[in-house]
């Protein structure tokens, strides 16, 4: 099911395959349409919708709404408030997605970037000083998590929120960025459970590979 009034844009990076597999596990009715903004044929098409042109973005009835956390909240009102702005214990679920964008995802998504896109258009390593940093308050933040999941299904009353995506973004990318996810069991495990959901293990299932010529675009506002 679509509907004509909601489409979400995104590409297969860390922050927009977040953003499809919450649409995605909702059963949101979005139409998908991939999008490379930074691209020179698509910056200025996609400036209106989004002026950081980057993705993902879901445009309802016209209008914008950008970052990953603002779309997983507005699908979650559309769809199954009790993912999160309905959920009884909403407040915790946002204290984790802000624990999360501080303390785990800012410095693993070093290794995602520097791991996994850079070597796409540069050769220049990062100082080993501030790699070496960011692993450092990295495995804080795993500590912290594995240890509050010991015992635990998932992190906000044995029910799976969009606290528990938010807190596993970086986790489908671990291999290839080189975070030591084996050193923490519990996340081991709790991430398992995730990834018996098709929308989690594979959002983009059936999604379209490459962005054509972004004329959906036209006529948006943010």
């Amino acid at each position: 099911m679509t509907h004509a009034g909601l489409t979400l844009y995104f590409s297969r990076n860390l922050n927009p395959r977040v953003a499809v597999a919450v649409a995605k596990y909702l059963g949101a009715p979005v139409d998908y349409v991939p999008a490379s903004p930074r691209h020179p044929a698509h910056e200025e098409a996609f400036r209106p919708i989004n002026p950081n042109r980057l993705v993902p973005v879901l445009v309802e009835n016209g209008k914008s709404l950008w970052e990953a956390d603002a779309i997983a909240y507005r699908l979650a009102e559309l769809t199954r408030p009790d993912f999160w702005p309905g959920h009884p214990h909403a407040a915790e679920i946002t204290m984790w997605v802000s624990w999360s964008a501080l303390h785990l995802n800012r410095p693993g998504s070093s290794f995602y970037f520097h791991r996994l896109v850079r070597p796409q258009f540069s050769a220049e390593e990062p100082a080993e000083a501030f790699m070496d940093g960011e692993m450092r308050q990295f495995r804080e933040g795993a500590a912290v998590l594995n240890d509050y999941l010991a015992g635990r299904k998932w992190l906000v009353d044995d029910t799976l929120t969009y606290a528990d995506f938010r807190a596993a973004s970086l986790f489908p990318f671990a291999k290839g960025a080189g975070l030591p996810l084996a050193d923490y069991p519990n996340i081991l495990r709790w991430h398992g459970q995730l990834n018996e959901l098709d929308a989690w293990r594979d959002p983009f299932a059936g999604l379209a590979e490459h962005p054509d010529q972004i004329k959906p675009l036209e006529g948006a506002t943010s």
